[in-house]
């Protein structure tokens, strides 16, 4: 079962599309501060980005340009 559900995560961003670009775009910047810091990652960046989305650790920006 997927951890935290998907209709959560929906809640605080409403677009699936959206949703994917901001935890990869989250999941290269823990990434990068990691390796920059030379400090080991306690789980997948991808992982850390989803929980910090749903614990409300971050608030994605987001703009659409049309």
């Amino acid at each position: 079962m997927l951890y935290p559900p998907m209709a959560d995560l929906l809640k605080k961003i409403n677009s699936r599309y959206m949703l994917v670009n901001v935890i990869a775009k989250r999941s290269r910047d823990i990434a990068e501060d990691a390796l920059n810091k030379n400090e080991p990652l306690d789980g997948k960046p991808v992982s850390i980005a989803v929980n910090q989305l749903a614990e409300g650790d971050f608030i994605a920006r987001t703009s659409a340009k049309f």
